[in-house]
């Protein structure tokens, strides 16, 4: 079986930042998915925001999800971005994490039951 990405940077690595990034490309990833199945042409926004994303892929979010997509596109910013990164690292404990690759891994299937 092939462990995830996300296992591999908590439980191996102990990069919990980098955990939260991929679970943010996987999210990302899966809206754009939708994104071009609910719109014309192949090529969805340039943007790694998700929330923007799912509302021009036209998918409907309770507030509680908007809140947490809004939430996991920081984690793409604080990753990327010098300004923010040591901020980020200093906020990413192991169950700071955990907490937040669970509530991804239900949102990313939640999404993937609208593909």
């Amino acid at each position: 079986m092939i462990c995830p990405p996300w296992k591999v940077f908590i439980y191996i690595v102990g990069k919990y930042d980098w955990a939260l990034f991929i679970g943010h490309l996987a999210l990302e990833k899966i809206l754009k998915a939708i994104w071009i199945k609910n719109n014309e042409g192949n090529i969805p926004t340039r943007t790694h925001n998700l929330l923007k994303i799912a509302e021009e892929a036209k998918i409907q979010f309770c507030d509680e999800d908007i809140l947490f997509l809004n939430r996991v596109t920081n984690f793409n910013l604080e990753t990327r971005y010098p300004d923010y990164k040591m901020d980020f690292y200093n906020d990413c404990t192991k169950e700071f994490t955990e907490e937040n690759i669970k509530k991804i891994k239900e949102l990313y299937q939640c999404i993937r039951e609208k593909i």
